[in-house]
């Protein structure tokens, strides 16, 4: 009703405007913006609740200001380009209405009356009630009794057993394991389950409902809420660094921990997840495709499960053999909405609702296939008889296109275990949720039965029967959770690691490169990432007096305050406001200790605007002082007119790219000498490794080669007619998107370059 109300408010607010306002430039623009926020909103909802199913949620802001990097977009292109048009167009249409009277004389009535009605649209909008809605959860107190029910186990097993297989299936809910209503669906997976421990109730809680909130509560018996403002937590290193979980205890325990995966480790950071809690061996989509035996065998996410499997299973034997005790954990993609993935080994490659197949539950029945020839595997390895292998559904299915089938039925989480000391078969109905499970899985270990919020259902009392509505509970816990995270709010000292590249302070690790606002109370880290702005834009927003604190390489601060290491590319400290003084300092240990001067500067307006006007010089305008082209800085020498046909900068230099240009052209302020050496060092990528690379200067060409590695070629050129311009053309340069690096356009790849020198020769 609330969407139809605010709908209604929206078409009186543009019908009154377009109708009786007039002409008035002001009022136009606030109407149109009120209203093209209005349109906004509800796209967004529209999107979110494409991929979620329940609109503006935790998952949807905690993937937006998370890595994106490795998300399998492939399938939402077609989607994404239709609202991008979609809005496009209607901003065009609403444009258009609201100036129809714009001939008319301005009536101030009409033109507050419309903007109230544009502003009562979006407060009535069901999108704009969410996200108010999750923004007011993120500041109540929270709840007293969280501390009484939030149990801390023991940090170690005291006697380990078994080794562990634990299996989370993408999305691989219990729904499709009813043969009455999905017949034939799972027959390999369902029998496997029908001779183990079966946990046939467990439900699904707010923030436990994607991925890695799925493996949160699962290892650490809490939901995943984290906070959304600036020192979001894509910038932490650490993942909720004080709470104790299941993988931290199996490493206290001697265990080795593994993670396989067929996605990007660092999308949503999983890696930055495991990592802080116990688990040393990460294997996903770029670690393992340099061991494809066909590397185009890839899904839009990454490798197919057969792939992903016999990697888990070559593991699992391995592991066994070396006689030290592990942990393997794995999770599928296969099954991945909108509609999912069919392995090509698949025998089971195809499944029919009302006589038409549906892709989603194609991907179903092939990937249960594929996890039941791997449990079989283990359990007729001499092995078995010390492992537990838990199967696992890493949440819900999200909007698919079995999700009208899905939801005529109750739903619930997989999970189940089998043991290979214990034959045991037996469905266990209680109450549960997916909290439980890292619990339950520990007191089979041998350790504790509580763990978080979880408890083990096997000698526990689960919070699911504690509480009527545990849902209600959670979100009012919701404060409490994020307070696990235990941000800073002071810095005094810290300590850069530039090996791990990080930099720790008040028991808080964040990656770098880092900004951090600083005020008494309040310390704000802004992270670089595949989303946000460079770091020396969003300090270009930073008031006068903002007190930062600055982690990055030197070259992007010092050019503007200390130029003797304007091309260095080691780590720099700087700290200051931009209305006062900064102070730059290298990092020259690997462990590095500093202090925060936190100052108290005259505010200089003229030093101000000049340090904004600096931070905001785009890259390709940058020069320094030097004779030779370095590419591992953003910009070119001084005597560097203009170049082109050069991509972004990376750590080792920078890549041709025929996409920003046919060749790399670089034009000098001055005519280039007419005898001098070209001294180049640089590499081919792709086809044109070892092909001959024209470099041309006037009417004088060479061919340059270059091999896949770095090497240093030197050119004689002839320049008679005082050419001040450097011509490289790559002859076969190759579309890619190494590294599927979001932000970034793919590129045309010809050459890698390093250093360039101009050297003038006599004679």
């Amino acid at each position: 009703m609330s969407e139809l109300f605010s709908i209604v408010l929206f078409l009186a607010s543009a019908g009154l405007y377009a109708l009786k306002a007039g002409r008035n430039t002001w009022w136009f623009i606030a109407t149109l913006a009120v209203l093209g926020f209005f349109i906004i909103l509800n796209i967004t909802l529209l999107a979110s609740n494409y991929f979620t199913g329940e609109g503006i949620n935790d998952a949807v802001l905690y993937t937006l200001t998370n890595s994106l990097t490795g998300a399998g977009m492939g399938k939402y292109v077609l989607p994404g380009v239709g609202i991008g048009l979609a809005l496009v167009a209607i901003f065009g249409i609403l444009g258009w209405v609201l100036r129809r009277r714009r001939h008319h004389p301005h009536h101030f009535g009409y033109s507050l009356l419309a903007l109230a009605l544009g502003l009562a649209s979006v407060d009535a909008s069901p999108a704009f009630t969410q996200l108010t809605e999750l923004v007011k959860s993120q500041s109540r107190p929270g709840d007293p009794d969280f501390g009484v029910y939030y149990k801390v186990p023991g940090k170690q097993i005291a006697n380990p057993k078994y080794n562990l297989v634990y299996i989370y299936g993408e999305s691989l809910e219990r729904t499709y394991f009813d043969d009455a209503a999905f017949p034939g669906l799972t027959p390999e997976l369902g029998a496997l389950k029908r001779q183990s421990l079966d946990f046939s109730h467990t439900g699904q809680l707010p923030g436990t409902d994607y991925t890695i909130a799925g493996m949160v509560a699962s290892q650490c018996g809490i939901p995943l809420f984290a906070p959304f403002e600036g020192n979001a937590s894509s910038s932490v290193s650490s993942f909720f660094p004080q709470n104790l979980c299941l993988g931290d205890i199996l490493k206290n325990s001697g265990y080795q921990n593994y993670f396989i995966q067929g996605a990007n480790l660092r999308f949503a950071g999983k890696d930055v997840f495991l990592k802080s809690h116990g688990f040393d061996h990460l294997y996903g989509s770029q670690e393992l495709k340099g061991a494809l035996a066909d590397p185009h065998y890839m899904n839009d996410w990454g490798l197919y499960d057969d792939t992903v499997l016999d990697q888990v299973w070559q593991t699992y034997q391995e592991l066994s053999r070396s006689g030290q005790r592990f942990s393997l954990f794995t999770l599928t993609v296969d099954t991945h909405h909108p509609d999912g993935f069919v392995s090509r080994t698949c025998t089971r490659n195809r499944y029919e609702v009302g006589g038409k197949e549906n892709p989603s539950f194609s991907a179903v029945t092939c990937s249960q296939q594929h996890i039941a020839a791997l449990i079989n595997k283990i359990k007729a390895s001499p092995w078995f008889k010390d492992t537990i292998i838990v199967v696992s559904s890493d949440h819900l299915a999200m909007n698919n296109t079995a999700w009208k089938q899905l939801n005529q039925h109750d739903r619930n989480n997989l999970f189940f275990v089998i043991r290979g000391d214990d034959p045991r078969q037996e469905v266990i109905a209680t109450r549960r949720n997916s909290m439980d499970n890292g619990a339950t899985v520990l007191d089979m270990l041998g350790g504790d039965n509580f763990l978080g919020l979880g408890r083990s259902t096997l000698s526990g009392e689960s919070l699911s029967t504690v509480f009527l509505n545990l849902k209600e509970k959670v979100l009012a816990w919701k404060p409490d959770i994020i307070r696990l995270w235990k941000f800073p709010t002071k810095i005094d000292k810290f300590t850069v690691d530039t090996e791990k590249k990080t930099i720790n302070f008040s028991g808080s690790t964040f990656q770098l490169p880092l900004l951090l606002r600083v005020s008494d109370n309040h310390i704000e880290p802004l992270p670089e990432s595949e989303y946000s702005a460079p770091l020396r834009y969003q300090l270009a927003g930073f008031a006068p007096r903002d007190d930062f604190i600055w982690i990055d390489r030197c070259y992007k601060m010092a050019r503007i305050w200390q130029p003797a290491l304007a091309l260095s590319t080691d780590w720099c400290v700087s700290q200051g406001q931009l209305a006062g003084e900064q102070n730059v300092q290298r990092v020259d240990k690997t462990t590095w200790h500093g202090k925060a001067k936190i100052r108290n500067d005259r505010v200089d307006m003229a030093r101000f605007e000049q340090n904004v006007a600096a931070l905001k010089v785009g890259d390709n305008d940058i020069r320094y002082q030097a004779d030779h082209f370095i590419f591992n800085v953003p910009g070119a020498p001084q005597g560097v007119k203009a170049f082109s046909g050069i991509s972004r900068t990376e750590e080792w230099g920078r890549w041709s790219n025929a996409r920003l240009g046919d060749a790399v052209t670089i034009e000098y302020n001055d005519p280039l000498p007419a005898q001098f050496e070209l001294v180049i060092t640089a590499k081919a990528f792709g086809q044109n490794v070892g092909k001959p690379i024209p470099v041309k200067v006037g009417d004088s060409e060479q061919a340059l080669i270059l091999g896949e590695n770095v090497s240093t070629t030197r050119l004689r050129f002839s320049n008679p007619t005082g050419s001040d311009t450097l011509t490289i053309t790559p002859p076969l340069p190759q579309s890619t998107n190494l590294g599927n690096i979001l932000g970034h356009a793919p590129r045309k790849l010809g050459i890698g370059m390093v250093d360039i020198q101009i050297v003038p020769v006599s004679g």
